[in-house]
């Protein structure tokens, strides 16, 4: 098979259109997709990475963009928005190192260390022996500590805890929750401090959560971005970035309005004010949500007296999110709509030995049949990312298209890479 994927999302050259929809996924190419590379297979476009990254470039022209990588760390996703202009900031040593090993300069890499294990500090200090241009930011006075005696005093940023926070659940909302930053009220002195002790302090960084959208949500962003322009000016050292996070949420449900983004970029210049620093934004999921789909083929038909159960070959060790936040993401049976058939109320199950096992609860989908394929939509952000082992089920493989061809980015596990690392007596 040639691999090549019709578009139908409507998407312009110059950043395509706002969302691409689930609907917007060409039938027949995902068809294709999953009788080649099997199931469950994740798929990532990059050409829409790529739309997307220069919408979001364009909204913000001022500021200097970092992808945080936790949402996507596919190598060849990396390497794509480097190409862009995009840095790169981590969350842990790993992510650090798969940063590197895309190509992403030091310069461009960020590691935002939220209470990291020694192995962790150990590694990225490692690292900058190698890359002396990385930048570490922390969130906790002894952390420089921690940093000092692995004779760390390179690029710092503080991260900070404005008490605001925002996003689609509780469980993200990372600005008010004490786990992230130093208090406020304690910022300046301790920018004072780590630049007395030799580090050479660079920003400042702040990040109100995840999926931000809604006028709540947005009021709470904006009042963080203030916040944060008055430390910068406050500040008691010269700053070279003041860092607000990402965040900025798509829309999941069919009928759910994109994110008006320069409406968003405004606000968030103007709350900022006048600092003598460069603006940085951490956008993870707007940039690769819609970007991936999740397809998965119908293993079990069951009529119940409350519901009609289908079982997937993926489960919540292949997409987690709408197990751990009770989260939504469309689905598409895309040989189902081929019949014309009923629309019957189908709660859609995994095969993991959970209750939470599910994608949905009684939801009105075409009538399935045994080895349907199923698209789950937005799947490019936090879904192999969160993939398990749990239940002893290897991982799914991932494709990535570029210039409407597919190709193989990463293969299926099988059980023996599941058992490798055990050790027999």
């Amino acid at each position: 098979m040639s691999g090549e994927v019709a578009r139908a999302d409507g998407a312009a050259p110059d950043g395509g259109a706002s969302i691409r929809r689930l609907a917007d996924w060409d039938a027949d190419s995902l068809r294709d997709f999953a009788a080649e590379y099997g199931s469950p297979l994740y798929v990532l476009d990059l050409d829409r990475v790529r739309e997307n990254y220069r919408r979001l470039d364009a909204a913000f022209p001022q500021a200097d963009v970092f992808y945080a990588a936790k949402a996507n760390t596919l190598g060849r996703c990396l390497a794509t928005l480097h190409d862009e202009g995009a840095g790169i900031e981590c969350a842990s040593a790993g992510e650090v190192a798969r940063a590197l090993d895309a190509g992403v300069p030091g310069h461009r890499v960020q590691y935002t260390a939220v209470n990291p294990p020694a192995a962790d500090l150990t590694t990225v200090v490692g690292l900058w022996q190698d890359y002396p241009e990385l930048t570490v930011t922390v969130g906790a006075a002894d952390t420089l500590d921690r940093l000092e005696l692995r004779g760390y005093d390179g690029r710092l940023c503080l991260r900070v805890n404005p008490g605001v926070g925002a996003g689609h659940h509780e469980k993200v909302q990372t600005g008010a929750d004490a786990k992230f930053g130093v208090p406020y009220d304690e910022a300046a002195d301790l920018l004072a401090e780590a630049a007395d002790r030799g580090f050479d302090v660079v920003g400042i960084h702040a990040h109100a959560g995840s999926g931000i959208s809604g006028e709540e949500d947005l009021a709470n962003h904006r009042e963080l971005v203030s916040r944060m322009g008055d430390l910068a000016r406050d500040a008691p050292v010269a700053l070279e970035f003041v860092d607000v996070g990402g965040g900025f949420g798509v829309p999941y449900h069919e009928d759910e309005e994109p994110l008006d983004l320069d409406a968003v970029a405004e606000a968030t210049r103007e709350a900022l004010g006048e600092v003598d620093a460069t603006l940085q934004v951490e956008p993870g999921r707007y940039l690769v949500a819609d970007a991936g789909v999740l397809l998965t083929t119908v293993n079990t038909v069951k009529e119940t007296p409350d519901t009609t159960v289908v079982g997937l070959d993926a489960g919540m060790t292949t997409l987690l999110r709408p197990a751990m936040y009770d989260a939504y993401h469309a689905m598409r049976n895309i040989d189902a709509e081929e019949r014309e058939g009923e629309t019957v109320d189908q709660t859609v199950v995994g095969p993991i030995c959970e209750s939470s096992d599910a994608f949905c609860s009684n939801r009105p989908l075409p009538a399935p049949e045994r080895d349907d394929i199923v698209a789950i939509g937005n799947a490019g952000a936090y879904g192999y990312e969160m993939a398990s082992h749990y239940n002893s089920r290897p991982r799914p493989a991932t494709i990535t298209l570029a210039d409407g061809a597919a190709s193989l980015a990463r293969r299926r596990e099988t059980i023996a890479d599941i058992t490798r690392q055990e050790v027999s007596e």
